[in-house]
């Protein structure tokens, strides 16, 4: 798999069959490894240094839009139980474009989160929204969990 601008991290890897499959600590069972999911599970292991709790998140998130179920990457939650932040996860490959950008924000429609992430692994954006008066600022890294727990 491709080197990725993101924290390198000890993960468990098997094969199944014709399958690789990789270690995904938060559902906890091993899951097919496709380049999305080299990069979500590099970008969990990266949330994880940033002291988010991996209780307060969740990977293939079923989310209603427009009467259809789709699922967000990750989605974090606060102490509270509210979604605070959307990750979109794409393959190394599949650049970072305003059409990547809408489908987190797609998401965000029922979720209704403080913070959109978008990444390929190699380019990440993360974005703070204010919903009360329509801002949208990019940030320069990650929220720390003190901001994201302040949603």
């Amino acid at each position: 798999m491709q080197k990725l601008n993101l924290p390198s991290f000890k993960y468990r890897l098997k094969v199944e069959g014709e399958k690789s499959k990789i270690f995904d600590p938060i559902r906890k069972k091993f899951v097919v490894l496709t380049p999305e999911e080299w990069v979500r599970q590099h970008f969990l292991n990266y949330m994880t240094l940033l002291n988010y709790p991996p209780s307060l998140i969740a990977v293939e998130k079923l989310v209603t839009v427009n009467n259809l179920k789709q699922r967000a990457d990750i989605v974090m939650f606060n102490k509270k139980g509210s979604p605070v932040l959307i990750v979109e996860c794409k393959a190394p490959t599949i650049k970072i474009t305003d059409a990547v950008l809408n489908q987190a924000a797609r998401y965000n429609i029922s979720l209704g989160v403080k913070y959109l992430t978008v990444t390929n692994g190699i380019t990440t954006y993360c974005i703070k929204l204010k919903r009360e008066t329509n801002d949208v600022s990019i940030l320069k890294s990650m929220p720390n969990i003190e901001d994201v727990n302040s949603s």
